[in-house]
């Protein structure tokens, strides 16, 4: 195999990968947020606030990445079963959402940058509610705001919700743009493995 062959299998890959991860940056269209937010959920467009505040985040949409803040409390007792009504521990019930919400996420590039675990109280706070009780933070990456409304409108996921809303009794999320980090973009170390990859069937074929 030539060596052009082999970096310019390579280039592809990573275009490829380039074009999933990043796709087409284009920013929504007033006639696009209008028929996303009409295609809400019901109990999501009970609060006027937060539909309020949802218009206005994607109003700014400049068609690029943002990652999600969720602060989640998991039920501290068995939780019925939306479907079966089974008492079973709230993380059993969440899980199933995930199962179902986490693959279609990926699908379009998003993927948790952070989970951790609650284990401990609130120790520098001040004029916010008293703590409830927090059992997971969770830092989302989604490729885009359309991204995520076409994910939050999809009607397979109707039922999928239930399973959250029955597990977390409080939750609550705000969208951020990332600043700084020390962790390496996937752009950086996707792109270093399939350079080394590459690298390595470039030597074995030269010998």
């Amino acid at each position: 195999m030539s060596p052009l062959w082999i970096w310019g299998g390579a280039a592809l890959v990573y275009a490829a990968f380039r074009l999933w991860y990043d796709g087409i940056p284009r920013p929504l269209a007033a006639a696009e947020i209008d028929d996303l937010v009409s295609r809400l959920p019901p109990e999501s467009l009970e609060n006027e606030a937060e539909v309020a505040s949802m218009r206005a985040f994607l109003a700014a949409d400049d068609g690029r990445e943002f990652a999600m803040v969720n602060l989640v409390k998991l039920s501290s007792e068995p939780v019925a079963h939306p479907t079966t009504g089974e008492k079973m521990p709230a993380r059993d019930v969440f899980q199933v959402y995930m199962k179902d919400f986490f693959p279609a996420l990926l699908r379009r590039a998003g993927f948790p940058l952070l989970g951790a675990r609650a284990i401990g109280g609130y120790v520098d706070s001040w004029n916010v509610p008293p703590d409830p009780g927090w059992t997971i933070v969770g830092y989302m990456r989604y490729r885009s705001r359309r991204d995520m409304m076409e994910l939050v409108v999809d009607p397979r996921f109707a039922a999928a919700h239930r399973f959250k809303v029955a597990a977390m009794p409080v939750t609550f999320s705000f969208p951020t743009k990332p600043m700084a980090g020390f962790f390496m973009s996937p752009r950086a170390w996707v792109g270093l493995v399939v350079a080394l990859v590459a690298a390595l069937l470039h030597i074995l074929l030269a010998r």
